[in-house]
């Protein structure tokens, strides 16, 4: 099987930005300041992308991890999350 080392991996970004000032973590995708930057960066590696991805899930849990599943899951299929999808109504 070939890997496609060119697939754009989708940001994780869920329109929810708001950082839990505890755990420096975004609300809606468990990212840091830090690795938001990272994500913007056009030279960023994909195999990174792709660990930070499983990295920021590992952090959540509950309603949380629901939640950006769902809407992560709508974002790659369609292009937009679940709640900016909801504010266009």
């Amino acid at each position: 099987m070939t890997k496609n080392f060119n697939k754009k991996i989708i940001s994780p970004c869920i329109s929810i930005c708001r950082t839990d000032p505890r755990t420096g973590y975004c609300y809606g995708c468990a990212r840091t300041e830090q690795e938001k930057i990272i994500w913007k960066n056009e030279n960023t590696k994909i195999s990174w992308k792709v660990e930070n991805l499983n990295l920021i899930v590992e952090r959540m849990s509950g309603w949380q991890l629901e939640t950006f599943k769902e809407s992560y899951e709508h974002k790659t299929k369609f292009g937009i999350s679940l709640y900016k999808k909801n504010l266009n109504k």
